[in-house]
């Protein structure tokens, strides 16, 4: 059976508690280390391991608002914001 632990994380040095329900799922996938860092700590190095998106500046091709996009917009090739965008994907 397990039982919740307190360990500190090497990163921030808080405690944190290593739950018991934690520690069967680390069993089921067959870690065998305590983990090290605090569940902030541990999302916080996720985060910063991604690399980050480049957006790019574009007018919507349908209301004329300003939005950024995540490709570079092409020529000749209309863009839209977020909304009209999902108001075209429902008409279908």
């Amino acid at each position: 059976m397990f039982e919740d632990k307190t360990l500190v994380c090497q990163e921030c040095g808080k405690e944190f508690i290593w739950t018991a329900g934690e520690q069967e799922f680390y069993a089921a996938k067959g870690f065998t280390n305590e983990p090290k860092r605090c569940p902030e700590c541990r999302k916080a190095r996720r985060m910063n391991q991604k690399p980050q998106r480049e957006m790019f500046d574009a007018v919507c091709a349908s209301c004329g608002a300003a939005c950024k996009v995540p490709f570079q917009p092409t020529e000749g090739r209309p863009v839209y914001c977020s909304e009209c965008f999902a108001k075209m994907k429902e008409e279908g």
